[in-house]
């Protein structure tokens, strides 16, 4: 019998490689911006994608964002609006107090991460999932 080489792990480290360190604002805005596409892999059956998503969304349940991040969080990240546009759909904020409060949001989900890898919750600084 001949022997076939699959590669079991290799979507994970795919996705550890796009997204090391998702205990920092500027990780985790990376892997907010994929959003779409990880919505799209989840449904693909990438089973990483749905592991990945499960956790933001713990993470900002856990993050005690005010209902004015988490509006901006998902208008700009879920709907797809320029900070200008979810500006003017919250009321007609101005695109920087909008960007204050993804700051803000993306600092204290950041912050979930960061005590999840320092506490042996199955997240690893640095080192992805």
């Amino acid at each position: 019998m001949g022997h076939v080489k699959i590669d079991l792990s290799q979507k994970e480290r795919s996705l550890e490689a796009k997204y090391p360190a998702l205990d920092n604002p500027a990780g985790l805005r990376i892997l907010l911006s994929d959003y779409h596409a990880l919505i799209n892999r989840q449904y693909q059956g990438d089973y990483d994608a749905v592991v990945l998503l499960a956790d933001l969304r713990k993470a900002v349940q856990l993050a005690g964002l005010t209902a004015r991040q988490s509006e901006a969080l998902h208008l700009v990240y879920e709907e797809d609006l320029t900070q200008e546009e979810a500006g003017r759909r919250m009321g007609g904020l101005a695109r920087d107090a909008v960007n204050h409060l993804l700051d803000r949001a993306i600092e204290s989900i950041s912050d979930i991460y960061y005590y999840w890898s320092h506490h042996g919750e199955g997240y690893v600084i640095n080192g992805g999932l």
